[in-house]
């Protein structure tokens, strides 16, 4: 992270004091640079939980840029005297590392949403990025202790260097968390929630 870039501490989370240019650009070079960064977008809500739970909070601590994904966040920042400048959605940012993605020509990979979400969130993603390759797409409901063993081979086996996955908090973040490091492909990893419903047009 750019030593210039100062944190915040809300609810025992650790925030980057970055505006949405400072995300994106600080995406771009991890994405041109092969490093393999998560990303987490928490909300209010999520703080709120995270808050009860040291292990929730721990998970979103682990990631390298956590995005303030909710006003009740850039309120808190304001009243605690050391303001982060704007929301950065997830879905918004997202969209900025799909154009990048098309652009560098790096694969992408969907993982959750109930059956056939994700594959109809790729057909209509390729609409709007036509050189974009979505090279795998998995729904959500599965069973992490069973068949998460084997979610993590079908995405090993296609190599993508971008992975969005999208099963809610937490879950999503463990997956992240669990499987990034057997997946040595992955530049970036990113906790979505319910993106996939919303790109398939659900």
């Amino acid at each position: 992270m750019d030593g210039k870039i100062k944190n915040i501490k809300i609810s025992g989370v650790n925030f980057q004091k970055m505006n949405r240019q400072q995300a994106y650009t600080h995406i771009s070079k991890a994405l041109s640079r092969h490093e393999a960064i998560k990303i987490f977008t928490p909300n209010a809500e999520i703080l709120y939980k995270a808050s009860q739970d040291p292990a929730l909070e721990s998970l979103l601590n682990s990631a390298d840029l956590l995005l303030p994904d909710g006003m009740g966040i850039i309120a808190a920042s304001r009243i605690l005297g050391s303001p982060i400048p704007c929301r950065i959605t997830g879905i918004d940012t997202a969209e900025y590392i799909l154009s990048e993605a098309e652009r560098m020509d790096l694969s992408v990979y969907l993982l959750g949403g109930k059956s056939g979400v994700a594959e109809k969130a790729a057909r209509e993603l390729t609409k709007k990025y036509p050189k974009l390759r979505i090279v795998g797409a998995h729904h959500g409901y599965f069973k992490m202790y069973k068949e998460g063993e084997q979610v993590v081979n079908n995405i090993q086996a296609v190599s993508p260097q971008i992975l969005f996955v999208c099963l809610g908090f937490p879950a999503q973040e463990r997956f992240i968390s669990e499987a990034v490091t057997r997946l040595p492909s992955v530049r970036l990893a990113m906790g979505l929630g319910g993106s996939l419903d919303v790109w398939s047009g659900k």
